[in-house]
């Protein structure tokens, strides 16, 4: 068997073929689900490791080179055979019983995840999941490796061979020891203040870390303060706040009892709510198959899964 070292990757071959077909790079990215930013990196990733071009741009549209109309042919057995590899693997995962792994971030499996799998199950009574509770980027790479047959995650940052798709919203609080000094201030935090102070945060990899490193790049803010310290589950987070180490930003869903309790005090941040999408992360076809896709469908439908 031949090895090439530089292949081109899935998505950019399913994304050729999409613009074969729509005759819009655009049209091409909406159809796999890749951000039109990404899709034009995959493109020129494709030609670069192909050597040639392969699509033409133009006001008018995208349309295939010669040398592009070829690699389409190709392209679509490649994408055809996968399909198919996926909805045999989705067949056998169906009949053994429905018994699937799936993987999701501390916040969702903690609050979110156990809604979707009683609502799976009231729906499927033979369905049978087993659940891995990991940070973001690991239950990104337990997808990548095949170890979970779908992913949920927090994170704002998917990959571009990995499929995705939205299953819900979740809002962000800052959160502040009852006799902090920000609980006498009028006026909301900046993000750039919560950006230069030192948090509780969760380990490197997180969703939330993650999101909140983007936030502040958004609001020109290149580096943020080192946190106070590192926790690897929400409820030590809330702990350590309410005993005056720090402020911190969590979820909604993991800080209401605290705050309904008043052992910790809400901070409005400058702009209004902070607020992520959580989404279903897997590889292979457009959607997941057999019961790790019905779990995606009931997570997208389920009220939970929204912004409080």
């Amino acid at each position: 068997m031949t090895i090439f070292p530089d292949e081109p990757g899935l998505p950019a071959l399913r994304l050729l073929v999409a613009v074969a077909e729509h005759g819009s790079l655009g049209a091409a990215a909406r159809e796999i689900g890749m951000a039109q930013s990404n899709a034009s990196r995959a493109l020129a990733g494709l030609e670069r490791r192909l050597g040639f071009a392969v699509v033409r741009r133009s006001a008018a549209g995208s349309d295939v080179t010669p040398e592009g109309a070829l690699v389409v042919g190709w392209a679509r057995e490649v994408v055809e055979a996968m399909d198919r590899l996926m909805a045999g693997a989705g067949a056998v995962t169906a009949t053994a019983g429905g018994a699937v792994t799936v993987a999701a971030s501390m916040t969702i499996a903690e609050y979110l995840a156990p809604v979707w799998l009683a609502a799976l199950r009231r729906a499927h009574p033979e369905a049978a999941v087993s659940l891995e509770i990991l940070n973001s980027d690991a239950v990104i790479d337990a997808v990548r490796h095949a170890r979970v047959a779908v992913g949920f995650v927090e994170s704002p940052d998917v990959p571009d061979d990995v499929r995705s798709r939205a299953v819900g919203r979740d809002r962000l609080v800052m959160i502040i020891p009852p006799d902090h000094a920000w609980a006498e201030r009028r006026g909301a935090v900046t993000v750039a203040e919560l950006a230069g102070t030192p948090l509780v945060e969760r380990e490197t990899g997180s969703g939330t870390r993650r999101f909140l490193d983007r936030t502040a790049a958004a609001a020109g803010v290149a580096t943020r303060a080192a946190p106070v310290a590192q926790l690897s589950s929400n409820a030590a987070i809330v702990a350590a706040v309410a005993a005056g180490l720090g402020p911190a930003v969590l979820s909604i869903h993991a800080v209401r009892g605290a705050l309904m309790g008043g052992r910790v005090l809400a901070v409005p941040v400058a702009g209004g709510p902070i607020e992520r999408e959580l989404r279903a992360v897997w590889m292979g076809g457009p959607s997941p198959r057999g019961i790790a896709g019905r779990l995606v469908d009931v997570a997208a439908s389920t009220q939970a899964s929204t912004v409080p």
